[in-house]
């Protein structure tokens, strides 16, 4: 919770600097040792948990605005994004209302505003993530998405919103170059497909769909160092991973 001293601040510099009622939420998505995370943000003083988010400044592009805010919370350019919903139930805010209501007159408080969010996800590679809170929070930090701490205001349902739609465009886009390493190997790739969707794939099935796409580049190198028959290793080829991102496929997982 911020002081009077620091909301009356952030009240000036928020109506000179960024458009009134809409903000940014953005779902993190990354994949590590076979477990899909998320990114989220914890509050100072409060100790309640948010996803990264933020406003739009007064001559930003929407897009631009996503792509700021997400650097400063990863440290990363050019990072997959897709927009995905629009959340604007009239409460949506009242717990912020409430918390700074009698800090500050109306006019001058920021967050008396009511904010449309315009939701985004987000496809990093973890190991290339370097979380970083913002001027309101003491921790950005990664945690399981099976094991995410309660999130305030609507932010439950924003992630739940952005995991149902990665679900749905799995179905129709490749999914997996912003979240594997260089190079991987199929049970590996299955693996993100099946934490994602929640559930088991069958083996044959998944190998010859995904190289049926023609997004797959097969290395005569093979992982080594395990217990059993050592696999393949497999890269994106770039040039079919973006026309597939762009022309999609049909079919269901």
């Amino acid at each position: 919770m911020l002081t009077k001293k620091e909301l009356k601040e952030y009240c000036i510099d928020a109506r000179e600097n960024y458009l009134a009622h809409i903000s940014i939420d953005c779902v993190v998505f990354g994949f590590h040792e076979g477990t899909m995370k998320v990114l989220v943000l914890q509050m100072k003083d409060e100790g309640e948990w948010y996803l990264p988010g933020g406003f739009v400044l007064k001559n930003e592009p929407i897009e631009m605005a996503a792509n700021r805010i997400l650097k400063e919370r990863t440290g990363l350019d050019e990072i997959f994004l897709q927009q995905f919903h629009v959340f604007g139930h009239p409460d949506r805010s009242k717990e912020h209302f409430d918390m700074y209501k009698d800090m500050l007159p109306e006019k001058e408080n920021w967050f008396t505003n009511r904010f449309l969010t315009i939701g985004y996800y987000a496809l990093v590679d973890f190991c290339d993530v370097n979380p970083a809170p913002d001027q309101f929070s003491t921790s950005c930090a990664w945690c399981d998405l099976n094991n995410v701490p309660p999130l305030k205001l609507d932010h439950t349902l924003i992630l739940k919103t952005a995991l149902d739609t990665l679900r749905v465009h799995l179905n129709y886009q490749p999914i997996g170059y912003n979240l594997m390493p260089g190079e991987f190997t199929m049970p590996e790739l299955q693996k993100l497909y099946e934490t994602i969707l929640d559930k088991k794939l069958d083996r044959r099935n998944f190998q010859r769909r995904m190289l049926g796409f023609g997004i797959l580049k097969r290395s005569e190198q093979l992982r080594k160092g395990g217990a059993h028959k050592a696999p393949y290793l497999y890269s994106f080829d770039l040039e079919n991973y973006r026309a597939a991102l762009i022309e999609g496929f049909k079919g269901s997982w």
